[in-house]
């Protein structure tokens, strides 16, 4: 008889903590994740963040945080943790009272792009694992990871010489307008250099020192076409081939920043979930970097227009420097490219292959 009576209140127990588990525990829980960075670079590592709170005087014997997320976002292994065919996270919580929990689990960053971890499922359950209620949430967990810039021996020797042109180039031309300092006349100094009130003020000629012109800029285009008529979307092999030229594009831009020209580029292909082709003049301003790098990071391998009508996109370009890269040349494109060259720019074609060397 006191077995019956046992089991009786072990059942009344068990559908009573359910019943109070299921019904309740979601309410009073908090849940929420970041990356522990908002931008890294191809390559790096992260963490990803987990924050969850009990506000109520339940114990919550498991909660289960779910989602969905990318398989270029690698997890290591760790206790708590599940990650199924690299593309469904899994974190299961135990909370007392009142607890909070943070949990950091270490991501690496294995390929470009933008990336939003923060769809979530909540499953709460009771102490038999019997049921759970759930609910789907958002809370902002995005990373924007830029593409792998390339080492000066790594980058191809067409390109390479181009961008050494452009610094050279940019540091032999003085703007007479730009003054960045004053100091003691040297034989061969101009006359209108002179400046009369420092020479006054120091009892001996003095003359202004010029900062270097700003007029160099480079616009690299990225054919995203393999072929002259190829449409629709990429094998993965091809898409190899086009990343490559993004770390590419992503490098030089970089590096003739750094040393005072302004860059820009463009490509028949859209940014994020646009219908309409990337391009952005060269300029040069303080933020200008990571303005260009969260554009490469955004790029979406896909073709949205024809490349030869591209290339009439870029009609506007004048007296400009231009790197193209391209895993073909036509003649049609050649015509194209002298169009370019007709109105004061300057070309250079850089084929791409799948090894990554130059034809």
């Amino acid at each position: 008889m006191n077995g019956w009576v046992l089991a009786l209140a072990l059942l009344v127990f068990g559908l009573l903590q359910r019943f109070i588990l299921v019904r309740f525990g979601l309410k009073g829980l908090s849940y929420q994740r970041r990356f522990s960075r908002p931008t890294a670079f191809e390559g790096e590592d992260a963490e990803l963040i987990e924050v969850i709170r009990n506000d109520r005087p339940f114990f919550v014997p498991w909660l289960r945080a779910e989602s969905r997320i990318s398989p270029h976002l690698r997890f290591g292994r760790q206790d708590n943790l599940s990650v199924r065919g690299e593309r469904y996270h899994r974190s299961i919580f135990t909370l007392r009272p009142f607890q909070q929990i943070t949990r950091r689990h270490k991501v690496r960053l294995a390929h470009r792009g933008a990336f939003d971890a923060g769809n979530v499922s909540l499953t709460v359950g009771d102490l038999l694992g019997i049921g759970g209620e759930g609910t789907e949430l958002y809370t902002p967990a995005r990373i924007l990871v830029y593409p792998r810039l390339l080492q000066e021996e790594d980058l191809p020797l067409p390109v390479s010489r181009l961008q050494g042109d452009l610094i050279v180039r940019r540091h032999l031309v003085s703007d007479p307008f730009l003054v960045n300092g004053i100091r003691g006349y040297q034989s061969g100094d101009a006359v209108r250099d002179i400046h009369w009130p420092a020479t006054a003020r120091m009892g001996s000629l003095q003359v202004k020192t010029h900062d270097y012109t700003a007029d160099t800029k480079l616009l690299v285009v990225i054919n995203a076409q393999m072929t002259e008529n190829q449409w629709g979307e990429l094998m993965d092999y091809e898409q190899a081939v086009i990343e490559r030229a993004i770390s590419i594009a992503a490098t030089v831009c970089v590096r003739v920043l750094r040393a005072g020209v302004a860059a820009g580029f463009a490509a028949n292909m859209p940014l994020d979930d646009g219908e309409t082709p990337a391009i952005d003049p060269p300029e040069r301003y303080n933020a200008r970097e990571e303005e260009l790098l969260s554009a490469f990071a955004r790029l979406k391998i896909l073709r949205c227009r024809n490349f030869l009508s591209f290339l009439d996109d870029l009609s506007f370009l004048r007296g400009t420097d231009i790197l193209l890269l391209s895993a073909y040349e036509s003649e049609s494109m050649a015509e194209k490219i002298n169009q370019l060259r007709f109105h004061g720019n300057t070309v250079t074609v850089y084929r791409l292959e799948k090894e990554g060397n130059a034809a």
